[in-house]
């Protein structure tokens, strides 16, 4: 327990300085929001159209920007090696790893979320709504985007060969999230949408680790 609760500390603390921490993925996203304008027109009625559908594809995005390093620094230094030895097992550091991401990134960017929605057009009142849905697709960009980061340990230009590989599994998280609050404003039931964005965000929780740590000992031998 002493050994999972100290690597959870390093792994926090490396997350909030790898990549920039916070500060660039949500810089990140406000950039987005206020360019979104300029690429669809001031018009309000046409921006309130793409504005939750926006918000959850730029979301993704920025979820994308610190992921290269998730394994690539402890690689690098020959930590990665010592934590395969270690008794934790592979699988459970790749999951605190990717918690500890998300926590850095996952967690700010869903606080942001709603009001970058808001300043696109969404409606005020769907702001918790929002918010729920970016943490639950937050956690899952994190473990998917994990896998992405294991299997492009050693790669050259690993950024592009993450998103081209996670990019696709991003897709229903963005799809549920934004479903769910356009259900919501269309004075539908949000939960059905809801309840499939947790399912694969679980789903991804539960199988990623274990496919995280098989990328690893491959890039390691």
């Amino acid at each position: 327990m002493n050994a999972l609760r100290a690597l959870f500390a390093r792994e926090l603390s490396l997350a909030f300085g790898r990549g920039g921490g916070p500060l660039l993925a949500c810089g990140f996203y406000a950039a987005i929001a206020v360019m979104m304008p300029l690429a669809e027109g001031p018009d309000p009625v046409r921006l309130s159209a793409v504005a939750v559908g926006a918000a959850f594809a730029t979301l993704a995005l920025a979820s994308l920007i610190s992921l290269e390093r998730l394994f690539e620094r402890d690689y690098e230094d020959g930590a990665l090696d010592l934590l395969t030895l270690g008794g934790l097992g592979l699988a459970l550091v790749a999951a605190v790893k990717c918690l500890a991401q998300w926590l850095a990134t996952g967690l700010p960017l869903a606080i942001v979320a709603p009001l970058v929605a808001i300043s696109l057009g969404a409606p005020p009142v769907a702001a918790p709504l929002i918010g729920l849905a970016s943490l639950l697709a937050g956690l899952g960009f994190s473990f998917i985007g994990g896998v992405g980061a294991a299997l492009a340990l050693g790669t050259r230009r690993g950024g592009v060969l993450i998103s081209v590989i996670v990019l696709p599994l991003f897709t229903p998280l963005i799809v549920f999230g934004a479903g769910a609050i356009e259900a919501f404003q269309s004075g539908l039931e949000a939960g059905p949408p809801l309840a499939l964005l947790a399912a694969y965000t679980l789903f991804a929780c539960a199988l990623t680790p274990f496919a995280m740590a098989a990328a690893c000992r491959n890039a390691l031998s």
